[in-house]
């Protein structure tokens, strides 16, 4: 009799995946025996794919961590069941997705052989024991490969009696981990492939003043003692000396170097990249979030992250939902409100403003990262630590990440393109834009793009942006405009004469293709300047996302892109977000604020991407009425407004979380995206 036959006819009847699904569930809880262990997923006729078809030659990655069954007991989030990761494995096979290996990949880039359709790569990080234990007996059952990450110091001492190590704040047995017998039992199998998931840098360093611990791989070290940040030379050479050294340690064990890098705690960047790829490592696994379609780099491949709750059903919405924009719901905060020159009342700030972003239920808040605290527009100082401003705190790099690790929101640093008041020390300093006609220039004064000087001050000012602080995404504000009659500066007029205009902005207006021709390019050049800043970011901020804040104007009236130099279209092709300015009063729209808005919406729907890549950000202070706070229940009323014309991503600024305005009980319900608001 055969082991199908030990079962009862209805469970026959059933179907293969779940004959499967139960014989290996039976195998790891001992009930199965030699029929259970030499059971294999019968190939099957495949069936219609449901979902939506991904574009060819793409593939998902999943990341697992920890197989097993006493989470109860032992709670860790990134645990996940026997049962489900069966139960997963058996969907993955009964919806036709096809699970691959590294090699299949890497011979559709280079055009060998297509991939598969529905290409699924399956990943499991830590090295622990249960991917032995548990994980692996399944994928030979299923005959599924996968990548297992190693961390070389986890693997240290397996021959010392009662040997520890340390494992995120615990000190756990060494046994935890798989031993090298294990290791080599599951290269021989041909299913496992080993990454190097960094020798000792899946761990936190302090990474600023306060204290915080921060991913060792892509942060500089705080030094106290030093009162100073890790040099540059010093990161470079502890992120180098650590793989090279976890690659030795890999081929120690398995006779061969890893290929692949696993980021612990996804986080990595060019210099990481870099030093990967010198030491043999071209291919790297994050845990940024999208399905890796051809044009996504095989050295930081997105993968789905895998919980302890996440269900089969989760797996199939996110595999067979349509990739799109996430859509942001925000909250946009000054924080020169959190700042105080007293340490004590600054952390209670900060407390104030942690409480009030988990309680709204949003996932993003654009949050300053420069002072302004008169309101004028122009940032004063920074706050961090850089080469041309003076830094009003070390704060930017604290509230960032409690923001992110606390409330588990993305942030966007929100930072002028040109409105900086530099030092007259500084050589760019009165390197302005500068009006064609008396009384004609913009309301805030702002550095000349124009300007060689001005624009490496700016630079300079990203960079180190980008260095000493963590954050996702990057916020252009307001100030990046260029009205009718600017930049009259030396250095912009001959820019003009580069274009084949006049260098004079009287004679580039009285030319109507003149003067439309200049408009347009000095709209696009505002933007390549903000796109340039964001590739020097991007270098320390992999997978950066975008925004841009746009006047309300340059979709109301297409007139305005001459006034203000702004363009819907080309920003929605150029960020991953436009920031709209969705303000009725500060527009004078106090009597038609909802017919204005939801005319808004509508104009934006007419862009391709509109609605997908545009957030309507509203306001909660009326500044043409001595600053009023707007009535919540009026910004709950604009909220509604925007959703029923189909609004996406909305938010609101600026939040006064010190004196909790807007009212949390009367925005929450209609801002938050929990499914119970309030109920935490």
């Amino acid at each position: 009799m055969t082991c199908r036959d030990n079962l009862p006819f209805r469970l026959r009847r059933a179907g293969a995946g779940l004959l499967a699904m139960l014989s290996i569930l039976a195998a790891l809880t001992g009930a199965g025996g030699a029929c259970a262990q030499a059971t294999r997923f019968p190939t099957r006729t495949p069936s219609a794919a449901s979902g939506t078809p991904w574009p060819a030659n793409s593939f998902e990655v999943i990341c697992y961590h920890d197989i097993r069954d006493d989470r109860i007991e032992d709670p860790d989030s990134y645990t996940v069941e026997t049962r489900n990761l069966t139960l997963q494995f058996a969907w993955l096979r009964e919806h036709d997705y096809h699970v691959i290996t590294l090699d299949d990949i890497i011979a559709a880039r280079r055009g060998a052989r297509p991939l598969p359709p529905r290409a699924v790569l399956l990943s499991f990080d830590d090295g622990l024991e249960s991917v032995y234990a548990r994980a692996f007996p399944i994928l030979k059952a299923f005959q599924y490969p996968a990548i297992v990450g190693l961390v070389g110091s986890w693997l240290e001492g397996s021959d010392v009696p009662g040997m520890r190590v340390r494992f995120g704040d615990s000190d756990v047995a060494r046994t935890n981990f798989l031993s090298a017998a294990q290791i080599r039992e599951m290269q021989d199998s041909g299913l496992i492939e080993f990454g190097s998931h960094t020798y000792a840098l899946h761990t936190g360093i302090r990474a600023n003043p306060q204290g915080n611990v921060e991913p060792a791989a892509v942060s500089r070290a705080f030094l106290p003692e030093a009162g100073r940040y890790e040099a540059d030379a010093a990161y470079r050479g502890r992120v180098r000396q650590d793989l090279a050294l976890n690659s030795e340690r890999i081929e120690a064990l398995t006779g061969r170097r890893p290929r692949v890098v696993v980021w612990p705690y996804g986080s990595h960047n060019q210099t990481t990249d870099r030093f990967a790829r010198e030491l043999g490592m071209p291919y790297g696994l994050t845990l940024e979030v999208g399905l890796n379609t051809p044009d996504v780099p095989l050295e930081r491949m997105r993968r789905l992250l895998v919980t302890h709750d996440f269900t089969t059903a989760d797996l199939a919405r996110t595999l067979e939902e349509p990739q799109r924009p996430e859509a942001l719901h925000v909250m946009h905060v000054d924080l020169d409100f959190v700042y105080d020159p007293d340490p004590v009342q600054q952390e209670a700030n900060l407390s104030a403003l942690l409480d009030r972003v988990k309680a709204m239920g949003v996932n993003t808040v654009f949050l300053q990262a420069y002072a302004d605290p008169e309101g004028r527009g122009t940032a004063s100082a920074l706050y961090f630590p850089n080469r041309r401003m003076p830094m009003r705190a070390d704060l930017f790099n604290r509230v960032a990440w409690q923001l992110r690790t606390r409330c588990g929101v993305g942030v966007y640093a929100w930072l002028p393109l040109l409105a900086f008041q530099l030092p007259a020390a500084d050589p760019a300093h009165d390197h302005w834009v500068e009006a064609g006609a008396a009384g004609q220039g913009g309301d805030v004064r702002r550095l000349s793009p124009f300007d060689p000087a001005a624009r490496e001050a700016v630079r300079d000012i990203y960079q180190d942006l980008s260095i000493y602080t963590p954050f996702q995404g990057l916020l252009f504000s307001d100030d990046a405009t260029l009205n009718d009659f600017e930049d009259a500066s030396p250095a912009a007029l001959a820019t003009y004469q580069e274009w084949g205009l006049p260098g004079d902005i009287a004679a580039i207006r009285a030319n109507p293709d003149e003067f439309a021709q200049w408009s347009s390019r000095k709209s696009a050049y505002l933007t390549d300047f903000s796109l340039e800043l964001a590739h020097l970011v991007a270098a320390d901020h992999d997978g950066l996302t975008t925004a841009r804040n746009l006047f309300a104007n340059v979709v109301t009236n297409p007139a305005s892109t001459e006034w203000l130099g702004q363009s819907l279209p080309q920003a929605l092709a150029a960020y991953d977000y436009v920031a709209l300015m969705a303000m009725p009063f500060l527009e004078e729209q106090r009597d038609g604020a909802t017919r204005w808005l939801t005319d808004l919406v509508g104009r934006v729907a007419k862009e391709p991407t509109g609605l997908n890549k545009t957030v309507f950000e509203l306001q909660s202070v009326d500044w043409a009425r001595q600053n009023r706070a707007v009535d919540a229940a009026t910004l709950a009323a604009q909220i509604e407004t925007l959703k029923r014309a189909g609004a996406h991503s909305i938010g609101y600024y600026p939040d006064d979380f010190l004196n909790g305005h807007p009212a949390l009980e009367v925005i929450r319900p209609v801002l938050s995206l929990k499914t119970f608001p309030g109920n935490d």
